[in-house]
């Protein structure tokens, strides 16, 4: 089932322009299409394969605890069954830091999830599992970091490594100790690890990096891979200052270089402000997107690279002036790039989705949702799978008022993309 939306959420009016021109510059079409959870649900995450279906997916709750990690496959035939890759009392649920899938060559799919590792808050461990057959069957889940400490490993970002070999990277807290921080005064001890490792199915992990020995405490971190195979990874990094900017490396014939700050905000806050950069590439062409509210003043920016990620051009604002962040991208194959981001207008969060080039910038976004029930969208992501774009986002359920009720489900929308300029 699919439904039109309606152009009156486009959002040409904040900015004096017309819905069906702000329209046609994002998108030819774009229709809300059914999704193939049940229940109450969240956390959507979305992935293109190879083969051209798309990939979904996502969390499930059931009672007071238990909680599911599934997905299901979409082709021109509609969805697939969904099915439970993970399930259990102990699962870690968080509207920020949520499972994720992607697909390797030769029909494998990797999915990565968080489970408790102790009676704290925030310990939990990774786990990642392999199938042969597009999710027909899985491998025993391996947990990639190498430490047992009963504290947080997660914002984990996947790649395709090879046939049945994934690349994962993520935040880890095997040194975030706290108390040693205020009894010794060293907040080196108080600081997230940025790690990573290749998982492959024959030959099982390889080393566990250390990439970077102090990052921003929990936002996502995004990567993606260059025509010629070198890995961008881009994160908020943090400084001793407590300056919390983004920050890229890259793995080049396997070897990964020193983090280079790219932003350059100069955004000083003592917290993480959970609101991780996304990065996107095809061919030579990268572009990193991210939120900051450096001097007081959120903003949603956009940065070009032409050189596989090497070097960054100026960063351009793209928001509209009450933007919330929580970015997504993808970048396409004429050099520009979809951008996605959340924007607190009068009529409530917005879903906002523009498309960006190196010379014009953000033309006018469209508004894909807009929820008046507050922080409820959780962080939407986006693919492209069989030429259509494909945006998930989690809404809240409403009682026969219309007044949320608690619950949450998904929501997702296909879209054609319009005419490059």
């Amino acid at each position: 089932m699919t439904s039109r939306i309606r152009p009156f959420l486009v959002v040409g009016s904040l900015l004096g322009l017309g819905a069906g021109l702000a329209e046609a510059q994002v998108f030819a079409s774009i229709e809300r299409i059914e999704v193939p959870s049940r229940g109450m649900a969240e956390q959507p995450s979305l992935v293109g394969l190879p083969d051209g279906r798309l990939l979904m997916s996502w969390t499930e709750l059931s009672g007071p605890t238990l909680a599911r990690v599934m997905i299901s496959l979409r082709d021109d035939t509609g969805w697939s069954e969904p099915v439970a890759v993970a399930e259990g009392d102990d699962l870690f649920v968080n509207y920020a830091d949520f499972p994720s899938a992607v697909g390797l060559p030769g029909g494998w799919i990797a999915v990565h999830w968080l489970r408790m590792n102790a009676a704290s808050s925030y310990a939990y461990d990774i786990a990642i599992a392999l199938s042969p057959d597009g999710g027909a069957t899985w491998q025993q889940a391996v947990v990639p970091h190498r430490d047992a400490s009963q504290r947080q490993h997660g914002f984990v970002s996947l790649l395709a490594d090879g046939p049945g070999s994934v690349l994962a990277m993520w935040l880890d807290g095997r040194n975030y100790d706290t108390t040693d921080a205020f009894a010794t005064g060293d907040s080196t001890t108080a600081s997230m690890q940025l790690r990573a490792t290749t998982l492959n199915a024959q030959t099982g992990l390889t080393e566990d990096l250390l990439l970077d020995e102090r990052t921003c405490t929990c936002c996502q971190t995004s990567a993606a891979t260059t025509q010629d195979g070198t890995v961008l990874l881009a994160y908020r990094d943090r400084t001793a200052d407590e300056i919390r900017d983004i920050s890229v490396l890259r793995r080049i014939d396997g070897a990964w270089t020193d983090p280079v700050p790219v932003s350059g905000d100069g955004w000083e806050i003592a917290g993480c402000p959970v609101n991780g950069p996304a990065i996107g590439a095809d061919g030579d062409d990268a572009t990193l997107a991210w939120f900051t509210a450096a001097d007081g003043e959120p903003a949603v920016k956009i940065a070009f690279s032409d050189d596989r990620g090497a070097i960054f051009g100026e960063a351009t604002r793209i928001d509209l002036g009450g933007p919330a962040g929580r970015v997504d991208l993808l970048q396409l194959t004429d050099g520009a790039a979809l951008v996605s981001w959340i924007e607190m207008t009068a009529e409530g969060e917005a879903l906002l989705v523009c498309r960006a080039t190196p010379e014009a910038g953000c033309g006018a976004p469209v508004t894909v949702s807009i929820s008046a029930a507050g922080r409820t969208m959780g962080f939407p992501r986006m693919a492209m799978a069989d030429g259509q774009v494909y945006i998930g986002w989690t809404e809240p359920t409403l009682d026969a008022d219309g007044r949320p009720d608690g619950g949450t489900s998904i929501r997702a929308a296909m879209a054609t993309l319009g005419p490059a300029e």
